[in-house]
């Protein structure tokens, strides 16, 4: 993983500024997060801390999250023995992606009392652990190993802390250069598995980095290099000290970037593996949290939405499927008037038709021309009786158009809602994903399985997404069908105006002012468009006009609407534009 040895050392170093400080709040936004608030000579900051088990990490955090309204069990142990608490010291466990924060707080005797908060970087193995010092006993963690799972190391409340097993790996800070060659003079591994194999703290990202600096430096006559040739231990020494000599100094150079695989990377030191997309940081919060932007969410959210996905597309499905089959009834019954043509010719020429007959060829005398037509006949019936049977299936096709044409229109409305909410779950936030959830409830799709629990507040309301223009003017955005009625009819007025894209699923947008700029129109037309199905397309077509020209049509869908009087704008949605603009959530 890109997150080693380094990248947590370099984190380790930006936290050191905080020591001093003190955690006035504990939140805990999901199962693996916890986020902690902290007060220092800094100001206050907000220090997102991951057990995810995909996307382990520390760092500074400029994001906002919707917190639980109930605090789960942890974050409640944790705001007990750490908030309020002053911050002793951080260190980081030699190379190893293992972070201990020590903090200072009195308890409720007034005595003075310390804990440690240990953060283990560790992949799925992942977590966040209270520990007493003193005794070493586990308060708790964010993630129980129960001895069913692991005999040897428990994680849970009264069992005493355990290390993480040791990998008996040397350290990269502290080996001489004698010790490094003689080591890898006597190792038949190649280089880069070597250097992973022999050195704590190091990913096979810097590995890798390391054996290329040292084959370019030997590569003297051709500009190929041969990785399979095994690099001379001098030419190794001198890539690996170029590498790990400014992380001694805690010199670092934090980057993201694109490799020659075409696969996102990040680190705290200079890559020249990097190929494309090469972005530098002032430091490696800013670098983590533009790396891993809303990768971790939305690979919790991926988790959590996949039965409604599977739901929603089965849905889907059948509607599909439903539409070819009205779409086939519609062409029979468009051919109703040729039964009923029959059928009147039939009975114009009965004396011409005999029973037992398979056809009869009659002239057309509708026909200008007078052509003959081929009429086909059920030999079983009297000549009558076939004309009937005409008049029958002209009667029937006839009187099913007009509700064909009904199935049709409620076919068509189905899957646009359908796309609608695939739409909205491919944007969704965790807190999203559970409105959506309650609306497919409320439409009668899914069964309620709160409906025995704790029922919800009449008067709760769904999640605002704000943003703030380059003119200081509110945008208002709804990222589901619950968010944009009520951003649409409850909190917009008259002489807001209201944003969409044209003919595509995506978001309300409301400006929440008369008086703005292009710049502001611009800003609302590109979030119009960012949180749409057209989000990696360009020239999208954003409608605008004012609130009270859009209205709900009676027993429509949710979320759906029709308006009059817009005028079209196109842009291109910036990725970069959005993420610069201003944003809070909040609950109405």
């Amino acid at each position: 993983m890109a997150l080693d040895g380094i990248v947590t050392r370099a984190i380790v170093h930006e936290l050191q500024g905080c020591i001093g400080g003190r955690i006035s709040k504990i939140h805990q936004p999901n199962g693996h997060d916890v986020v902690l608030t902290l007060r220092a000579q800094r100001g206050n900051s907000k220090l997102l801390v991951s057990a995810s088990p995909t996307y382990p990490r520390v760092h500074f955090t400029e994001k906002t999250f919707l917190n639980p309204t109930e605090a789960p069990m942890f974050c409640m142990l944790l705001r007990k023995h750490c908030e309020g608490a002053i911050i002793e010291e951080i260190r980081q466990i030699g190379m190893e992606r293992i972070i201990h924060i020590d903090v200072r707080q009195r308890d409720e005797l007034g005595d003075v009392s310390m804990k440690r908060i240990i953060i283990e970087l560790m992949g799925r193995h992942s977590n966040i652990i209270v520990m007493d010092p003193v005794t070493g006993t586990i308060l708790d963690g964010i993630h129980h190993v129960t001895p069913s799972i692991s005999s040897y190391r428990v994680i849970m409340p009264g069992f005493s802390y355990t290390e993480p097993p040791e990998q008996h790996k040397s350290n990269p800070l502290e080996v001489s250069r004698t010790e490094f060659e003689n080591s890898y003079n006597t190792s038949e591994e190649e280089a880069s598995r070597w250097l992973v194999n022999s050195f704590s703290g190091l990913s096979p990202l810097i590995s890798g980095e390391i054996t290329s600096r040292g084959s370019a430096a030997e590569s003297t006559e051709s500009t190929v290099i041969d990785s399979e040739i095994r690099i001379e231990a001098g030419a190794l020494w001198n890539a690996f000290d170029s590498v790990m000599a400014p992380v001694k100094d805690h010199i670092y150079s934090p980057v993201t970037g694109m490799n020659a695989k075409g696969k996102m990377i990040f680190s705290a030191v200079h890559l020249h593996s990097i190929q494309d997309l090469e972005k530098t940081y002032d430091t490696m919060s800013k670098c983590m949290e533009d790396y891993y932007g809303d990768k971790a969410e939305r690979d919790t959210v991926k988790q959590r939405v996949s039965d409604l996905l599977r739901f929603l597309q089965n849905e889907r499905s059948k509607n599909i499927k439903k539409l070819d089959n009205l779409n086939k009834d519609l062409l029979d019954a468009d051919d109703a008037d040729k039964f009923r043509l029959w059928g009147e010719l039939l009975f114009a020429s009965l004396h011409l038709v005999s029973k037992g007959d398979k056809s009869v060829e009659l002239v057309n005398f509708y026909d200008e021309n007078q052509a003959n037509m081929t009429i086909q006949l059920d030999p079983l019936l009297t000549p009558s009786d076939n004309a009937q049977r005409y008049f029958k299936r002209y009667n029937k096709y006839k009187n099913s158009l007009a509700v064909i044409h009904e199935q049709l229109g409620k076919t068509k409305d189905e899957i646009a809602y359908l796309d609608n909410l695939l739409q909205q779950l491919s944007i969704a936030s965790m807190n999203d994903i559970e409105e959506i959830r309650d609306e497919l409830v409320q439409q009668g799709y899914l069964r309620d399985r709160n409906k025995k629990g704790k029922k919800k507040k009449k008067n709760d309301r769904p999640t605002v997404h704000q943003f703030t223009s380059s003119e200081g003017i509110d945008i208002l955005v709804g990222k589901n069908n619950l968010q944009n009625e009520y951003v649409t009819n409850r909190l917009a007025s008259a002489n807001d105006t209201w944003l969409h894209t044209k003919d595509i699923p995506g978001s309300h947008v409301v400006i929440r002012s008369t008086d703005f700029g292009e710049a502001t129109l611009e800003e609302a037309a590109q979030l119009a468009a960012y949180f749409s199905q057209a989000k990696e397309s360009s020239s999208v077509p954003v409608d605008y006009t004012f609130i009270r020209h859009v209205r709900k049509p009676s027993g429509a869908k949710p979320g759906f609407v029709i308006y009059d009087h817009q005028k079209t704008l196109f842009v291109t949605p910036n990725d970069e534009l959005i993420k610069s603009l201003p944003s809070t959530i909040k609950n109405g």
